[in-house]
Order: C-alpha cells, then sequence, then structure tokens
C-alpha cells in the first residue's frame, strides 16, 4: 500500500480555524440570547445602580415566572412599574393583601408603593455582570448588522480555506 503524504497547508488551515471559530462565537451568542427563553426564563437588561453592588449596571439578569406566594423574603424580584421593569429585593411578602414590599440593595429606604402580585415578572435567578450591555446592543439593528457581517466573515474565511487547498 502505498501512503500518499499530504503537505499541510498552513494557509488554508488558518482560514478555515478562523473560520469556524467566527461562526462558533455567533452561535454562542445567539444561543445566550435564544436558550433561556426556550427554558422559561426572560432577560433584561439592568440599567439603574439600585441595585448595586450585588447586580450592577450592565449586567443580564434571568428570570424565571414566580407566583406571588411563593416569594419569600430576600428574594430579588423583576416586576412591572409605570412601564419598566424594575428588578429590587422582597422585604416583606403580605400574602393576605397580595403585595410584596421591596428595596433596592442601594437605596437607603424601602419602595413606596408595595408591588401587588399582578405586576410580578417573576424571580430572578442569575445575574450575569456586563452581558446585560453586549445583549441589548445585539437586538438592535446595528447589532444585528455587526451579527451578520461576522457569519459573511467566517463563510467567505471557509471558502478561501477551500481555495488555498486546491
Amino acid at each position: 500500500m502505498d501512503k500518499v503524504k499530504k503537505k499541510l497547508n498552513i494557509p488554508s488551515l488558518i482560514c478555515n480555524c478562523l473560520g469556524t471559530l467566527l461562526l462558533i462565537s455567533v452561535i454562542a451568542v445567539l444561543g445566550i440570547l435564544a436558550v433561556p427563553q426556550f427554558l422559561g426564563y426572560e432577560t433584561y437588561e439592568i440599567v439603574s445602580g439600585s441595585m448595586a453592588p450585588s447586580i450592577p449596571v450592565g449586567s443580564l439578569i434571568f428570570v424565571q415566572p414566580a407566583e406571588g406566594v411563593d416569594i419569600e423574603e430576600g428574594d430579588v424580584i423583576a416586576f412591572l412599574s409605570e412601564g419598566n421593569v424594575i428588578a429590587h429585593r422582597v422585604t416583606a411578602n403580605n400574602v393576605i393583601e397580595g403585595t410584596l414590599n421591596t428595596k433596592g440593595d442601594a437605596n437607603a429606604e424601602e419602595d413606596f408603593i408595595a408591588v401587588p402580585y399582578s405586576h410580578l415578572i417573576g424571580k430572578v435567578v442569575k445575574s450575569v455582570r456586563n452581558l446585560g450591555g453586549f445583549m441589548a446592543y445585539l437586538t438592535k439593528p446595528i447589532g444585528k448588522v455587526y451579527l451578520l457581517m461576522v457569519i459573511a466573515c467566517g463563510v467567505m474565511f471557509h471558502i478561501l480555506a477551500g481555495r488555498l487547498k486546491r
């Protein structure tokens, strides 16, 4: 049996690796955006410092739907307030009234208005620092254009690698 030795084509290998790396990075980013929603979680970006230092500005929070009666003191919840989504820590659960008393970790006082159960989005189960701003940027039109450009570059690297092999 004759073994044919193939010459290692370094430029082709580099282009192939770069193309694959770019495509995998896009898949990973899109996975971070999509997978939590498939698992039943909502994601939100923290835009104020009321929960600092435990959840700083720019964090991405993962919110699991929950019933008001299941929320305990000390849980961080997301709720609607005047059309905005707020994340604060629960200081008391008033089951009879159907409300939650809340307070931002960085705030000196409790929130003035108790959160009705009907405004509860859910319980914050995870937060990732600095990921919220990045993900919010990617959901804007310019972010989507950048993602498409990265995909196009990955495909072009693969095409170039194929041509360099010849």
